[in-house]
């Protein structure tokens, strides 16, 4: 993959959606990390904007969620499955619906578990998938827990 020309999408399986994220800024991109800037696909009154990090090896995008005056309303972490079409020079990230919510005082609320439990039992995601998307959220879990969660966000200068 590289940055120029880098098409990006996002799959949703609750609710069914395929987006093109052809407005998001492209900011950077290594191995391990792509960064984006980008505004909500529709007007909304409780954020204006977000810089997103996809955490491409450890399956976690971790989006800053800002107000107008570009302050962090907290941090919206989901956990992901990246697919990598080098040939399309794409990126297409697959929501696998579990979330985690960290607030700027360092309060953490976890989403959508019931809508995971949904998504394996409806055949939407696979086992395999699952399996994926529980090893990546436990991961996060530990970094935010081992209080490694500022430090991530610092050495990706956000």
């Amino acid at each position: 993959m590289n940055l120029e020309n880098l098409k990006i999408y996002r799959r949703r399986y609750i609710p069914n959606e395929f987006v093109d994220l052809k407005k998001d800024e492209r900011v950077s991109l290594d191995e391990n990390y792509l960064v984006t800037r980008w505004k909500p696909i529709r007007q909304r009154e409780d954020f204006s904007a977000g810089v997103s990090v996809y955490c491409l090896k450890e399956g976690w995008k971790i989006s800053n969620i800002m107000d107008g005056e570009g302050k962090t309303i907290h941090w919206y972490c989901d956990i992901c499955e990246f697919i990598i079409d080098e040939q399309e020079n794409s990126l297409t990230s697959n929501d696998l619906l579990l979330d985690v919510i960290i607030y700027p005082d360092g309060r953490e609320l976890i989403l959508d578990a019931d809508e995971a439990a949904d998504a394996l039992e409806q055949g939407l995601i696979t086992k395999e998938q699952m399996i994926k998307a529980l090893r990546s959220f436990n991961s996060l879990l530990e970094v935010i827990r081992h209080g490694e969660f500022d430090n991530l966000i610092a050495k990706l200068n956000l």
